[in-house]
């Protein structure tokens, strides 16, 4: 297999070393081609547990810090991560002692996608759950899927899965590839069939401006083969300009009039939601899902289309989505304390901050929703979206916001201001608080909450471990 001029698969492989393992996908990666028979080593930076033990658990050598050591055996093949810098002594190594080498996705191409149907999950949202749920439906329809999602799915207790079937699940990813393919990871892979639930800004650190995405996402469609299925979100326009533009077989979901798979009636009863589909018009009656939220109902929608497309009945769709158990840090309830409840979420793109809110609120408890947020990625720690912030809580009864922990990496000029953000807030009427630091904030808490108040802890890090420590301090 070639890729980008200099670097390329040989046809035969029997030593792997991956530069910079521990990252979430590179470690699936390792286990993967770990089961697969390959002897895997590799190297990280920060090598500490649970990701160093769950590796080496695995049989795969792990070594600490990045030396030109680490590639004296000699791989049969180097795979790179893409937090890897040019400037890194393994990789500069590569050239020196002429190891082939590939990015991540070429490797999940070469090894997992190979011989088997691709199923793409693709967009700024939802993109996680909507590839968890669309695994699950293949396997309890009996079609044994491989899958590497960028999330644990509660149902397997993994990120990854290497089945005997004929279909893998992937997770598409903007973000660039490496250091020597600065395209989107997304475009390595050759779809079957292909999920696009949105397309808005982000990853402000290698995309320019909307634009840019807009090209990225607009050369994954054109690289579809006429063949493929491409399944669109009705209610985002920019999805909705790619899908129209194709030639091929096109399925659209949402609530709006004309989409092939919508939105029908929508009904609550505590945790659990029922929702009516219709399929090209048709209603087929109520179906339940512990899923909460419309962006989830219509993440469930695309699924449905593209499940349908593949041929799975109808009635094993429907059994098959009540059982789904969801994904670790999407919405995930991490304790009860005086009856509090501390729920885990990954958000932290305005609109996955306020959909979030949206879904979650008056579900879980009878008091106030408490939201608690980290601004940590590289967007996020930029003033990109200063102004865009303070309406994403407007649903929020009480709002805590952190100060980014890794401010310092963000050029003066153009970070973020928790600060502001606050103010903005409370001139918004909001009940707004500013911390220097996680401590203040579980101090504030502790305090603060009461019997019935659910607290929303939104980032999409550890937010130092807040969780568990409230749930202690409680």
């Amino acid at each position: 297999m070639t890729g980008i001029p200099g670097n390329f698969i040989p046809e035969k492989v029997k030593t792997i070393h991956l530069i910079a393992a521990c990252g979430t996908a590179m470690g699936a990666l390792a286990c993967l081609l770990k089961e697969m028979g390959f002897t895997v080593t590799g190297s990280d930076q920060n090598v500490y547990p649970p990701m160093s033990t769950f590796l080496m658990e695995k049989g795969i050598t792990l070594q600490a810090g990045f030396s030109a050591d680490h590639l004296s055996y000699k791989p049969d093949l180097v795979v790179v991560g893409n937090a890897v810098t040019r400037s890194n002594p393994e990789a500069l190594a590569l050239k020196d002692l002429g190891i082939p080498f590939c990015s991540m996705p070429q490797a999940v191409n070469r090894f997992l996608v190979a011989g088997k149907k691709a199923i793409l999950v693709t967009g700024t949202h939802g993109k996680t759950t909507t590839a968890s749920l669309m695994t699950h439906v293949l396997f309890e329809a009996g079609c044994d899927p491989s899958f590497l999602i960028g999330g644990i799915l509660i149902n397997f207790g993994s990120n990854y899965r290497l089945g005997k079937g004929d279909f893998v699940v992937l997770e598409g990813d903007e973000y660039d590839t490496a250091y020597f393919d600065k395209g989107p990871k997304f475009l390595h892979y050759d779809a079957h069939a292909a999920i696009l639930t949105s397309i808005e800004f982000d990853h402000a650190d290698i995309f320019a401006d909307f634009s840019h995405v807009q090209k990225a996402f607009s050369d994954l469609v054109s690289r579809l083969s006429p063949q493929a299925l491409l399944v669109a979100c009705a209610e985002d326009p920019e999805a909705m300009k790619l899908a129209t533009s194709r030639k091929g077989p096109i399925l659209t979901y949402g609530r709006k009039r004309g989409a092939d798979w919508r939105l029908g009636k929508v009904a609550l009863e505590g945790v659990k939601t029922f929702f009516e589909p219709l399929k090209n018009g048709d209603p087929l009656g109520l179906w339940e899902t512990p899923l909460v939220g419309e962006h989830n109902l219509l993440n469930t929608l695309s699924v449905l289309a593209a499940s349908d497309h593949l041929g799975i009945p109808m009635d094993t769709i429907r059994n098959t989505l009540c059982t789904f158990k969801g994904v670790k840090r999407r919405q995930e309830i991490r304790g009860f304390r005086r009856g509090i409840c501390i729920m885990d979420d990954f958000a932290h793109h305005p609109t996955a901050v306020r959909e979030t809110i949206a879904a979650v609120k008056g579900r879980f408890g009878n008091g106030r929703l408490i939201a608690a947020f980290e601004p940590r990625t590289n967007t996020s720690m930029r003033n990109v979206f200063q102004d865009v912030y303070p309406g994403a809580f407007d649903a929020a009864d009480l709002i805590c916001i952190r100060k980014p922990a890794l401010l310092e990496k963000i050029p003066e000029t153009i970070r973020f201001s928790s600060e502001k953000l606050v103010s903005d807030l409370i001139v918004r009427g909001k009940d707004a608080h500013y911390f220097k630091d996680t401590e203040g904030i579980i101090d504030f808490l502790s305090e603060t909450a009461a019997s019935g108040d659910l607290v929303l802890i939104m980032s999409n890090g550890g937010f130092d471990n807040i969780h568990e420590r409230l749930l202690a301090r409680l």
